[in-house]
């Protein structure tokens, strides 16, 4: 499986992104999905994660202003961010747990929050 992220950019604060993680081969079965972030000089940290059932959690740094979602057909997650702020800055990651032991990273995006 591979992972390709694409959406990132260049936006001001307060603006909205979305972002795509797309699988070269649709995912059915997934223990969770999950986006990620690094920002320079910081450790890669966990930003939304969505499991089989539909549920998902989020950092509280993101809580109520970004929306991970994935589509039916298994291939494509996203990451829906609005109200960015200048720390969310970083690169994203998409990441998926196919559970036995196989986990795949996506190669990021970088997102830049900047007036």
């Amino acid at each position: 499986v591979q992972l390709v992220e694409s959406g990132g950019g260049l936006v001001q604060p307060g603006d909205s992104l979305r972002l795509s993680c797309v699988a070269t081969t649709p995912i059915v079965r997934f223990r969770a999905m999950a986006w990620y972030r690094q920002a320079p000089g910081k450790q890669r940290e966990s930003v939304a994660r969505i499991w089989p059932s539909g549920s998902t959690s989020y950092a509280n740094s993101v809580k109520g202003r970004f929306t991970i979602s994935r589509n039916n057909a298994g291939r494509t997650m996203y990451l829906e961010m609005s109200s960015l702020k200048p720390e969310d800055a970083a690169v994203y990651f998409c990441y998926v747990d196919l559970g036995m032991g196989q986990s795949y990273w996506g190669q990021g995006t970088q997102v830049t929050v900047a007036s």
